[in-house]
């Protein structure tokens, strides 16, 4: 089966671009040339990878990664002419894989794609952590408790992956944030918050009502009986 790319990118000479060097390569590749709902798009394609502009009509790159990230993991690939630092924090921030500006060397940007599909659906990554009767799915990006289950964001794997590692233990914030970083994915104090109370309403949604506790001044960890 041939690995999808959606390409979202309003220059039509660069869409064509882009779609004839993927298809070129092996690629299925399905290009966005309408701007409105841009996320639902990839939810009904769900690509193996994106390639994002930044500036776009309608949502800008930042927000349609956000939504993307609300349902799913998979790889997504800045391809912009906005080269700034802040620029490509906020790629980093919101969830993206990579930063690649323009013009671009296409053999690095091919180089880029099957570095990101190869570490991103690598065989033998579909390891299952048990914790109380809840089963977390590292590949599948989700957590499943008496038949149901809940989608995650690639954060909210993150975290819960630290949390199962270290089940009946108290994990203090700064750690959790700190193997946050080590991995490539930069949160803060208040970021990491957000996360956790997200995760808390999903966890609730498939039966796993306080299964994270907050120990006051002292952490998380996942609930013990």
């Amino acid at each position: 089966m041939k690995e999808k790319i959606m390409v979202i990118e309003d220059d039509s000479t660069i869409q064509e671009q882009l779609k004839n060097l993927l298809a070129g390569n092996g690629y299925e590749v399905e290009t966005v040339t309408d701007f409105q709902d841009v996320a639902g798009q990839v939810r009904a394609f769900m690509p193996h990878l994106v390639l994002l502009d930044i500036k776009l009509p309608g949502s800008d790159g930042f927000a349609i990664c956000s939504q993307i990230r609300a349902f799913s993991d998979m790889p997504i690939v800045f391809v912009t002419s906005s080269n700034t630092d802040m620029d490509e924090l906020n790629s980093i921030m919101l969830g993206g894989d990579a930063f690649i500006t323009k013009p671009y060397h296409t053999a690095i940007l091919l180089a880029k794609i099957a570095s990101l599909l190869r570490r991103a659906y690598a065989p033998g990554q579909q390891e299952v952590l048990t914790w109380k009767d809840a089963d977390l799915h590292l590949e599948g990006s989700f957590i499943e408790h008496e038949g149901k289950r809940a989608e995650l964001t690639k954060n909210e794997v993150k975290i819960l992956y630290y949390l199962f590692k270290h089940a009946g233990k108290i994990c203090p914030r700064n750690d959790i944030i700190d193997y946050l970083w080590d991995s490539k994915l930069y949160i803060d104090d208040n970021t990491l918050s957000v996360n956790m109370t997200r995760i808390r309403e999903k966890l609730a949604d498939v039966g796993l009502k306080d299964f994270v506790q907050t120990k006051h001044r002292q952490g998380y960890r996942l609930k013990n009986q």
